[in-house]
């Protein structure tokens, strides 16, 4: 079979002073007629720079060093922009990690679709909202007019997505390649996503190029599997032979730390509760369009549970279920319309009660994006000694607390003094931990701490907790959208649907024999559940 796509030896240079030479070194692969290949590998391996060297959209200071990219008989390598725009989207179409960045802020959704058929060469109006209609429905979106007529931020990472994949779709090429499309999605958004670009390639004879760091993905659409390690292809073959029976240590070293959906024999907690929540209520008002009146948007009704000492709790549900509004209301960062929340004896809902210095370091929170919460002005040392001096640490004590929590999260001591950049997506998320603990409190809220994180990195973080919360006896509110990763860590699991609680018990009898239809359409939507 004659490949549509053909890569061969291609090395791609990094700017002078990296930790290496080449982002992508001598990478040779073959991209057949009806077939998806998913190149697999961690943050840095090179895999999303082999899929942006394709279609010429390196970012400044990248080059290509060396090798060959053939569509056919056209050499892509080196071609000229204007040659490569009449391949791009016609040819070769992208669907991005990111739809909220890739996409236009500030002009409607079927303005962006059409305006690719128009720079194509179809002129006509009628045609144009025509197709643009056809595009949205054929990608799960029926209700396409208000679609099209809202803005990328009016719409849910789901439809987002969903929308990409109609522009990629718009001028039918011949082969689509989607860069992490499903990462932090929800579960079951992300097997609708697998499920609509399956069911495309297979209707329209796509060829695939899939990038992804998950397995459980790779599982469910791969033909055939691709797995590079700093810049290189180490292992390649179908789909099932590198699932079952992967050659290479590294590739085996993915694969086992894929997390399992056996959750672990469940380990002791105190019996008393640490944390009382009873009908916890969230309303928020959303702006009417131009003069009309606000909309209520109840984000949580009437939500209750309690979290005993030493005991994780996870919160899961998709997103808009509430899950985030829940714990950011814990952390007093959001104010409640109603309910009981206390910890110990201490009511959180008294005026005041996050103004007190001992209330505030009771409770601390993770947020799912650690360079986001971390101050980029600040070095390690001063964003981990800032809580203990505010609650009246000297400073060398707060130093000396400092290089023990860098330990403790292994992380190297002589790192205090760098800043967040300096440090890779899984360390800064330690750092994230470091800080919550950094004050000893009783309850952490980690919200969704691992979700963008590789499965390599996930898993080293994931130990981490565990030891942690052996070692600390810490109780943690732990949100996330990911059930695997629900299993490996918490006790007990509480299931949130448009801000209800639907379900709730012990991690194993929820997963095993869940009572309620939307905990089993969760769980039914994990990828790659059967593999693992």
């Amino acid at each position: 079979m004659t490949p549509l796509l053909q890569i061969e030896n291609l090395s791609i240079s990094l700017p002078a002073g990296g930790d290496r030479a080449l982002a992508v070194d001598g990478v040779s692969l073959a991209l057949n007629p009806r077939e998806i290949v998913c190149v697999v590998g961690e943050s840095g391996s090179g895999k999303s720079t082999l899929a942006h060297a394709v279609l010429g959209l390196l970012p400044r200071g990248l080059r290509i060093a060396g090798g060959d990219i053939r569509l056919g008989e056209l050499q892509l390598a080196g071609m000229p922009l204007g040659e490569l725009r009449k391949v791009r989207g016609k040819r070769i179409a992208m669907v991005f990690q990111e739809p909220l960045s890739a996409l236009n802020p500030l002009m409607r959704c079927g303005r962006q679709i059409g305006e690719m058929l128009r720079t194509h060469g179809m002129r006509d109006a009628s045609q144009v909202d025509t197709r643009v209609g056809e595009l949205l429905t054929s990608v799960g979106l029926p209700d396409h007019a208000r679609i099209a007529d809202s803005y990328p931020y009016q719409l849910s990472g789901g439809q987002r997505q969903r929308v990409m994949i109609a522009m990629a779709l718009a001028l039918e090429p011949d082969i689509l390649i989607a860069d992490e499309p499903t990462t932090a999605l929800d579960v079951t958004t992300q097997a609708q996503i697998l499920a609509l670009i399956k069911d495309i390639q297979q209707r329209k004879g796509l060829a695939v190029l899939f990038i992804t760091h998950d397995f459980g993905v790779v599982s469910e659409i791969a033909d055939r599997i691709v797995v590079m390690q700093g810049g290189r292809v180490i292992e390649s073959g179908p789909a099932q032979q590198v699932l079952r029976d992967p050659r290479e240590a590294y590739t085996q070293s993915l694969l086992a730390a894929v997390p399992s959906f056996r959750p672990p024999p469940a380990g002791e907690v105190q019996p008393d509760a640490l944390l009382t929540v009873r009908n916890l209520r969230k309303t928020y008002l959303r702006k009417g369009k131009w003069f009309g009146p606000a909309q209520q948007f109840p984000a949580v009704k009437g939500v209750s549970f309690d979290i005993r000492r030493g005991e994780t709790v996870g919160l899961v549900g998709e997103s808009g279920s509430g899950k985030s509004t829940i714990g950011r209301m814990l952390a007093g960062l959001v104010s409640v319309d109603g309910g009981e929340m206390r910890l110990r004896d201490a009511d959180l809902l008294a005026e005041g009660a996050f103004a007190d210095p001992a209330r505030r370091r009771s409770v601390q929170m993770i947020f799912q994006d650690p360079y986001g919460s971390l101050n980029p002005r600040h070095t390690v040392a001063r964003i981990l000694t800032g809580g203990m001096r505010r609650h009246g640490m000297s400073a060398s004590a707060a130093m000396g607390r400092a290089r023990e929590l860098m330990q403790l999260v292994k992380l190297d001591p002589s790192a205090l003094d760098r800043y967040p950049h300096e440090f890779s997506g899984g360390q800064r998320q330690r750092l994230g931990f470091a800080r919550a603990i950094a004050v000893t409190p009783e309850l952490i809220v980690a919200d969704e701490p691992v979700s963008a994180l590789d499965v390599s990195v996930q898993d080293q973080v994931l130990a981490m907790l565990r030891q942690l919360k052996r070692e600390l006896h810490l109780s943690m509110l732990f949100i996330t959208h990911d059930l695997r990763v629900a299993s490996q860590l918490c006790d007990r699991v509480i299931v949130l649907k448009h801000g209800e609680i639907v379900e709730q018990g012990p991690t194993a009898q929820v997963l095993e024999s869940p009572q309620h239809e939307y905990t089993r359409e969760l769980i039914a939507a994990v990828p790659g559940r059967s593999w693992k």
